[in-house]
């Protein structure tokens, strides 16, 4: 489960960054959860870029992995 605040790897596009917030979507009447994050992997960025997928389409890694990178 990740929580407000963990660091989250997007499967995909392989952004970093931190959770931020919740939501949802609904796709032919199911509820399929979201999160919300704060990418910090761009550094050629210079504003601040939200990214929100389904909940499965992240990967939670440690504040450690963070730092290395």
């Amino acid at each position: 489960m990740l929580n407000i605040g963990d660091y989250a790897l997007h499967k995909a596009t392989g952004k970093l960054g931190q959770v931020v917030a919740y939501g949802h979507e609904i796709l032919d009447s199911v509820y399929l959860p979201t999160i919300k994050v704060e990418v910090v992997s761009d550094t050629e960025i210079d504003e601040r870029t939200f990214l929100e997928d389904l909940y499965n389409k992240w990967e939670p890694i440690q504040k450690e992995q963070h730092s290395n990178n």
